[in-house]
């Protein structure tokens, strides 16, 4: 009975109280934001840059490429008349096959037979003889104009060649070269994304402790008027103190009211803006591990600023992008030089004429070969054209100069923040040590009844201060850090 008893107890304290908040320090949620981040689009553009790289470089080799026709025609083509005159008389080739000769008058048979009407036995015989020749004429005519018939009812002709540029201005080449830069391109602002990402992870991390630190201090400093509007509750009633220095404490215990709730609500936001960019239910519960948030960060000057701002992943892309328009220039250009190219097809056609015209399936083609040679002369055109790249290409260069100015520039301003910075943290650690020892000093002075409560609360207020001071001091040091790291390609400490 007491186990089960105690298994019930057991069990409604895990309903009723709260789930444990999650513990995340810095590199984790750093790994959870790049994850949240990480899409498939972004694989998708690293695969087709890949791809046109690829294709590019084939685009190098041989091609091979078949190609298959076929026509039909309702009328059909012949190479010969359906009559001839040959000179001596005419040939003639009926639609229904036959075939006939008809012999002129002026010719020397024509006149044999009208020479021999007279006599009709030798005009019989001519006759007859006039007859067979006639029809052998005609037989062969009809024989020639039945072989010169290309039959073109049904035409079939397939083709399978090869094409192989031989030199074509560099062009191929430089289109390789294109699809290499775009490829790096890709993944060089997968690089800036990722900075970019780490930067605003670590602003959200550090600004969620600093809410944090402001909440215990805005609570703290809130127990304190509470307890001091006790002590001169007490006073007024022994007639030390007056009503005005209860009221002047009451209202001052107000406005640390005031500022405790607008710490919890922002302590809330801020979690919710992490939550979001790690990709967690933005109602979840988190802690912060802060380790490290005192640690004095040991910085390193940057002395060479042009070899830190080359590494950046925003000049390396405008560099990309400078070569890819002097690759353009180059391809402009090849437009204007001789382009060679070689080929080589075997075909196969039905009607042949491979040994003579016919439309029989013999299985017998032919293979061709050759080289075409192309030389641009009058292209005006392409003249401008190209002088137009030229002009992008220099405007691409200037843009670059330009740029790295302004990242040395960028550098050097983060440089001088973090050193700024981590000065600031020193002095406002100084600080809170005087404030504290001023707020010691007061609370003793009044428990002894040499100064009056409002200087007691100045004391307070002025300790509340130096400590909020030094927690924005100690997040601007470890968020300035964490841009100097972005614009110096640095990996900060706890990163991946």
């Amino acid at each position: 009975m007491q186990r089960r008893i105690s298994n019930i107890v057991l069990l409604a304290w895990l309903m009723t109280s709260p789930l444990m908040a999650r513990n995340l320090t810095l590199s984790e949620c750093r790994d959870l934001a790049l994850t949240a981040s990480s899409s498939q689009a972004g694989e998708e553009l690293k695969a087709a840059a890949e791809a046109n790289r690829k294709a590019a470089l084939a685009a190098m080799f041989p091609r091979l490429s078949a190609n298959a026709a076929y026509t039909y025609s309702s009328a059909n083509m012949t190479l010969l008349p359906s009559e001839m005159n040959l000179g001596a008389g005419t040939a003639v080739v009926s639609q229904d096959g036959s075939s006939h000769f008809f012999w002129d008058e002026g010719s020397a048979m024509g006149q044999l037979v009208q020479q021999t009407k007279d006599v009709s036995v030798v005009n019989e015989q001519v006759q007859a003889l006039a007859n067979n020749s006639g029809q052998m004429i005609a037989d062969a005519y009809k024989q020639l104009y039945d072989q010169l018939d290309l039959d073109m009812h049904h035409v079939f002709v397939a083709q399978v060649g090869v094409t192989q540029p031989i030199y074509v201005g560099g062009r191929l080449r430089e289109l390789y070269n294109i699809s290499k830069l775009a490829e790096q391109t890709v993944a060089l602002e997968a690089d800036k994304k990722h900075g970019d990402i780490v930067v605003a992870v670590d602003e959200a991390y550090w600004r969620v402790i600093a809410v944090s630190h402001k909440k215990a201090l805005a609570e703290k400093y809130y127990n304190l008027l509470v307890k001091l509007e006790g002590d001169v509750t007490l006073a007024v009633e022994s007639g030390v103190a007056t009503q005005s220095d209860l009221l002047k404490v009451k209202q001052k215990r107000g406005e640390a009211e005031l500022k405790k709730m607008q710490a919890t609500n922002g302590l809330q936001l801020s979690k919710m803006a992490l939550c979001q960019l790690c990709g967690l239910p933005l109602d979840e519960d988190i802690t912060l591990d802060e380790t490290g948030l005192d640690e004095p960060v040991l910085h390193d000057t940057v002395t060479d600023y042009r070899a830190t701002v080359n590494n950046r992943a925003e000049l390396q892309m405008l560099e990309n992008a400078t070569k890819i328009a002097e690759s353009n220039t180059k391809i402009i250009a090849a437009g204007l030089q001789p382009n060679i190219i070689a080929t080589a097809n075997y075909v196969y056609s039905n009607v042949s004429a491979d040994n003579g015209l016919s439309n029989e399936w013999r299985g017998k083609g032919f293979v061709t070969a050759g080289i075409v040679v192309n030389i641009p002369i009058a292209h005006a055109d392409d003249i401008y054209r190209l002088k137009a790249a030229k002009h992008t290409a220099k405007a691409a260069r200037m843009k670059v100069d330009e740029t790295r100015e302004l990242l040395e520039l960028q550098v050097t301003q983060a440089n001088q923040r973090v050193l700024e910075a981590q000065q600031k943290v020193v002095m406002c650690g100084m600080a809170v040590k005087n404030a504290e020892e001023v707020l010691r000093l007061a609370q003793e002075s009044y428990q002894a009844g040499v100064i009056p409560v409002s200087d007691l609360m100045q004391a307070e207020t002025a300790w509340l201060a130096a400590c909020t001071d030094k927690v924005d001091a100690d997040i601007e040091a470890k968020v300035t850090e964490s841009y100097f790291n972005k614009y110096t390609n640095r990996t900060s400490s706890g990163s991946k």
